[in-house]
């Protein structure tokens, strides 16, 4: 492969790079994926969104046997056999991903199983000896697990989220470091079942990036079902005595000490950028992240990125997109599009589930944009009452003129598919006046939402 000349070389095969790759090759262009990886798959298929939700799942269906009698049913005290519940995970993951190798290798353009690294603007060497040139690039590499903070962390061992996914058995304790969606899915997962889980988050409640009510009734829930959180935190340090692994840090300006069988590194992910030499190829990085203007081409015109590695937003089918438009771009310089993140979606697979879209309060605040909000409660809503899934609201936000909706959030049952309502309806521009018109039938989950934009309509 020495001296090739290819259209366009993308190195990554996760999501972000298979969307550039099939979209650049349906185009006609000449195209290479170079992936690295030990798998083939992404961080989604492999350790991330599939493998996460098939385990979160699995720990709602024996949630919801153990709590039979809520509806007058009798069951026999629910158990499991942890080995094939990882083996389920493990059966869906291996389809996806076998699924995914296909793609890669059906012949549309070429594939090759290499780590690469920039020689110059337009070369990469691989780790197989060889190099490829190319007159367009788009790195795709994904991210991997952030350094632990403090050094006693490494040397006591802590599982990364990575790691968790694999374990053959479950500790009895578990320290979970973190409060965002990582650590709270997974705080959720080994409490349901049985581990006692304790989760120490640095901000003053989980979920920062959403709106601080949505948090609260994460915590709620969570402390309802046995999590301990101690919430506020600062850490100052791990150590080890046999197999007990003990975290101090400070709350509140007091020590304080918790201890567990095993601890879970859950503070995100970084750039996976190290290995790649972008500065051979005039590409700027910030903190390992792909600098990217909104047209996702780099600091070097003939280059774009894609997915985790550049971000803002480390999303599936946010890192489709990009890839998609990246090609586009560099097909059509003159004509280029840009990323829009209006409707920007973030999910919390935990129960309840935490889902929002576009704006929220917080970030109204924060930036000073004018809107009107207006939340309901699921314990006062006829299909949820009917499931027992009283926590939670839906609450809509709405230009205070025009009545358009700008944001959309759901902490509540299924609130991953019920925040698609209020997208469809902001991709279309819709007022809340258009929304609380249109017919929605009862009782479901979905009419919830009639509430709050029939009180922002009346405004």
């Amino acid at each position: 492969m020495r001296n090739s000349d290819f259209d366009v070389a993308v190195i990554g095969g996760g999501s972000g790079g298979y969307a550039a790759a099939r979209t650049a090759a349906a185009a006609g262009l000449k195209t290479v994926v170079i992936e690295g990886g030990r798998e083939v798959g992404g961080l989604c298929i492999l350790r991330g969104c599939m493998p996460t939700k098939a385990l979160l799942y699995a720990g709602e269906v024996l949630h919801l046997a153990g709590h039979a009698k809520t509806w007058g049913l009798k069951v026999a005290k629910p158990g499991f056999d942890f080995a094939k519940v990882m083996a389920r995970k493990d059966e869906l993951i291996k389809e996806f991903a076998d699924y995914r190798a296909k793609q890669l290798a059906d012949g549309r353009f070429q594939f090759v199983r290499a780590n690469a690294r920039f020689l110059d603007a337009h070369t990469v060497e691989l780790d197989n000896g060889q190099q490829v040139t190319a007159k367009h690039f788009v790195i795709a590499t994904g991210s991997r697990v952030a350094p632990v903070p403090l050094p006693q962390l490494a040397e006591i061992g802590c599982l990364t989220s990575d790691e968790a996914l694999a374990l053959e058995k479950l500790p009895k304790s578990l320290i979970i470091l973190g409060g965002g969606a990582i650590a709270c899915e997974f705080a959720q997962f080994f409490a349901r079942f049985g581990v006692k889980v304790t989760l120490i988050q640095r901000s003053e409640h989980l979920l920062k990036e959403f709106d601080t009510d949505a948090g609260q009734v994460v915590e709620t829930v969570f402390r309802r079902e046995g999590v301990k959180l101690f919430t506020g935190t600062k850490l100052l340090g791990a150590e080890r005595k046999g197999r007990v692994k003990t975290i101090h840090f400070e709350q509140a300006g007091k020590a304080v000490k918790v201890s567990a069988e095993e601890v879970l590194f859950a503070l995100g992910r970084v750039p996976n950028t190290a290995g790649l030499a972008l500065d051979q190829a005039g590409v700027a990085t910030d903190q390992g992240r792909v600098v990217a203007n909104q047209f996702m081409q780099t600091s070097a015109s003939h280059i774009y990125t894609a997915g985790d590695c550049t971000g803002p937003h480390e999303i599936v089918h946010i890192a489709i997109q990009q890839g998609e438009t990246a090609i586009h771009n560099l097909m059509h310089p003159r004509r280029q599009r840009a990323m829009d993140y209006r409707l920007l979606i973030s999910v919390v697979f935990t129960d309840p589930q935490v889902a929002v879209v576009g704006l929220t309060e917080k970030r109204a605040q924060a930036e000073g944009i004018p809107c009107r909000a207006a939340s309901y409660p699921f314990n006062d809503h006829g299909k949820s009452l009917i499931m027992e899934a009283k926590d939670g609201f839906v609450k809509l936000l709405a230009d205070p003129k025009t009545g358009e909706i700008l944001g959309g959030a759901c902490v509540g049952p299924a609130g991953g598919e019920l925040i698609h309502e209020i997208v469809v309806a902001m991709a279309k521009r819709m007022t809340v006046k258009e929304l609380a018109a249109v017919p929605h039938y009862h009782p479901t989950l979905a009419e919830i939402w009639t509430y709050p934009a029939e009180e922002l309509a009346d405004l």
